[in-house]
């Protein structure tokens, strides 16, 4: 049975480019545009691993970690932001995040790579 990732942004052409990167890789992928979303579709099915923005409309990332963790759902996430920060970083990873990628300098193969350690 295929992994699933789960997809959190609100950016539709990030999505779209990481779904096919992805789905090149052999995973299943489900999308969330937002942190309400994203806990939605944590409750209906447990993906095999969460792609999470932080700055997102609703519910952001940080949102999400904490609802995880609150509640005891063991997802391994990889956090995609534009928040370039060490403080943020060092929060995501606080709350449970695996890793955390900063967008301008995302590489697909290394995103990748950083992936499969999760799966």
């Amino acid at each position: 049975m295929p992994k699933t990732i789960l997809l959190v942004d609100d950016d539709a052409s990030l999505r779209q480019t990481l779904r096919l990167n992805l789905e090149e890789q052999g995973v299943k992928i489900k999308e969330a545009t937002n942190g309400d979303e994203a806990i939605s579709e944590l409750e209906r099915e447990k993906p095999s691993l969460m792609v999470l923005d932080i700055l997102m409309p609703k519910r952001d990332g940080y949102a999400v970690l904490n609802y995880m963790r609150e509640r005891s759902i063991d997802v391994p996430v990889v956090v995609l932001s534009s928040l370039s920060d060490f403080l943020n970083r060092e929060k995501c990873l606080k709350l449970g995040a695996k890793d955390y990628f900063i967008k301008s300098d995302l590489d697909e193969d290394e995103l990748w790579t950083r992936i499969q350690k999760y799966l």
